[in-house]
C-alpha cells in the first residue's frame, strides 16, 4: 500500500475532458427520448434549460478548481467553506448518489443490450444479471489502476459518439414537428417544464467529475477548469441535437415503450442494421459511462477519508494506487439497487433512479454554489462569481423540487442517515488525539 507518497499525476487534459464527457454521455441520453416522450415539445424547453443551468454549475466548478483544485470537489468545497459538518454531509449524499448514477448506468446498458440479446429483456432477473455482471468486470478494471480506466474511458468515448452523431446529424433532416406535439403528463406546463428539467439533469450529472480525482490530475490549476467546461459545452450539444432527431422521427408512443429508442430512431430511417449499429453504440456508451463512475466511486470516498471524514479504510491503497475497498463497497451498494428493483421495466426502474440520484447530486451543486460566493471574496470579479453563483443555486434547487416528493422523502432519510457516520468519526478523532 501506498503511505503517504505524492500520487501519480497521469490524467491529462484529453483524459480528463473524456471523462467529463463519458460520465455525462452514457445512460441519459439514450433512454431519456423514452423518459421524455409524453412532455411533447416541453422536453425540448427542458433540455435547454438543464443546458444553461449545467453551464453555470460547470463555470461553479471551474473557478473553484483554478482557485484551489482540491481533490473530493464537490464535497471539499463546501468543507472549506464551512467546515468538517457541512462537508461530511455533501460527502454522504454524494456517495450515494454515485452509487445509485452506477446502478442507473447499468440498467441502461443492460436495456441497449436487449436489441443485440433479446432474451434480456424478456427475463428481468437475466437483464439484471448482465448489469450487475458488467459493474463487477468494471470494478476489476478499476482496481487494476487509474491508468488502465483512464485508456478505457478515452477509447469508448470515441467508439460511441461517431456513430451517435451520425444519427443526430442525417436525423434532422427527416425531423418532423408534429412528433413533439404530444400532451405534457397531465400537469400543468409549469410543472411539464419543471418535471423535464429535473429527468434532463441527471444526463449532466458527471460535470464535477474532474474535480474529484485533482491529485491525479496533470497542471489541475488549468486542466480541470478547461476540461470541466469544455466536456460540459461538448455533451451539451451533443444531447440537444441526437434526442431532438430521435424524438422528432419517431412517435410519442412507440418511444413511450421502448427499451432502446435510439435504436427505434435509426431502425426507422435505415432499417434494422442501423438499428443494431446503434444498439452497440450506445452498449459502448453505457460501458464507457459506468467504468468512469465506478472510477469515480473509488476515487471519492478515498478523497473523504483522506480528510478523515469517512473511516480511514477507504484511503487504503493497493500497490498499484487504486482504493479497492471503496471500489467493492460502491459496487455493492449499485448491486443492492439494481437487484432491489430488477422486476420493474428497464425505462420505469431507470426513471425512479436517476429521479433519486439527480437529487443525491443537485444538494452538492447548491452547497458548491453557496461555497464560490464565499470563498471568491476577494477576487476581481466577485459581483459577477456572486450572481453567476447565484443563479446555480436557484436552478439547482428548483430542478430539486422537480425530482418529487418521494425523491425529496428518500433523499431526507438518506442523509440523515449518514449522522451516526460522523458522529462515529469525531469519536474515534477524539479518541486518537486524546492517545493511549
Amino acid at each position: 500500500m501506498q503511505t503517504g507518497a505524492e500520487p501519480r499525476r497521469s490524467l491529462g487534459l484529453a483524459t480528463t475532458t473524456s471523462m467529463v464527457i463519458g460520465n455525462m454521455v452514457g445512460s441519459g441520453v439514450f433512454l431519456l427520448p423514452a423518459s421524455l416522450a409524453m412532455y411533447g415539445i416541453y422536453s425540448l424547453w427542458g433540455w435547454l434549460f438543464s443546458a444553461a443551468g449545467a453551464l453555470v454549475l460547470a463555470w461553479v466548478f471551474s473557478s473553484l478548481s483554478r482557485r484551489s483544485p482540491l481533490a473530493g470537489g464537490p464535497y471539499a468545497y463546501p468543507r472549506e467553506a464551512f467546515g468538517d459538518f457541512a462537508g461530511f454531509l455533501i460527502a454522504w449524499m454524494y456517495w450515494i448518489s454515485i452509487a445509485a448514477a452506477v446502478a442507473a448506468i447499468a440498467v441502461a446498458f443492460a436495456s441497449y443490450l436487449t436489441a443485440l440479446v433479446p432474451v434480456l429483456g424478456t427475463h428481468p432477473l437475466a437483464g439484471a444479471g448482465a448489469a450487475v455482471g458488467t459493474c463487477w468486470l468494471l470494478t476489476g478494471v478499476n482496481i487494476w489502476g487509474v491508468r488502465a480506466a483512464g485508456r478505457v474511458q478515452l477509447i469508448t468515448v470515441i467508439l460511441k459518439l461517431s456513430p451517435l452523431l451520425a444519427l443526430g446529424v442525417f436525423g434532422i433532416f427527416y425531423f418532423n414537428p408534429h412528433m413533439l406535439a404530444a400532451g405534457h403528463g397531465g400537469g400543468t406546463p409549469l410543472s411539464a417544464l419543471n418535471s423535464c428539467a429535473a429527468l434532463t439533469m441527471w444526463a449532466f450529472v458527471g460535470l464535477e467529475c474532474a474535480t474529484v480525482p485533482a491529485d491525479r490530475v496533470k497542471d489541475p490549476e488549468k486542466t480541470i477548469p478547461r476540461a470541466t467546461l469544455l466536456g460540459t459545452a461538448i455533451a451539451a450539444a451533443f444531447y440537444i441535437l441526437c434526442t431532438m432527431a430521435v424524438m422528432g422521427v419517431t412517435p410519442a408512443a412507440s418511444l413511450a415503450h421502448s427499451d432502446a429508442p435510439f435504436a427505434l430512431a435509426a431502425q426507422r430511417l435505415w432499417g434494422a442494421w442501423a438499428g443494431d449499429l446503434i444498439a452497440l453504440a450506445a452498449v459502448i456508451s453505457c460501458f464507457g459511462a459506468l467504468n468512469g463512475w465506478i472510477l469515480m466511486s473509488g476515487q471519492f470516498p478515498r478523497a473523504v477519508a483522506a480528510d478523515d471524514l469517512f473511516p480511514r479504510v477507504f484511503a487504503r491503497e493497493l500497490t498499484r494506487g487504486t482504493p479497492a475497498l471503496g471500489l467493492v463497497f460502491s459496487t455493492l451498494v449499485g448491486t443492492a439497487l439494481i437487484l432491489m428493483n430488477y422486476s420493474h421495466g428497464m425505462v420505469d426502474m431507470f426513471n425512479v433512479i436517476i429521479l433519486i440520484a439527480t437529487f443525491f447530486t443537485l444538494v452538492p451543486y447548491m452547497l458548491c454554489s453557496m461555497a464560490e460566493m464565499l470563498l471568491s471574496r476577494g477576487a476581481k470579479r466577485h459581483t459577477q462569481n456572486v450572481v453567476l453563483a447565484s443563479v446555480a443555486f436557484l436552478f439547482a434547487l428548483w430542478a430539486a423540487a422537480g425530482t418529487g416528493k418521494d425523491s425529496l422523502y428518500w433523499g431526507t432519510l438518506v442523509m440523515l442517515a449518514g449522522l451516526p457516520v460522523y458522529v462515529w468519526q469525531k469519536r474515534d478523532q477524539a479518541v486518537r488525539a486524546a492517545g493511549p
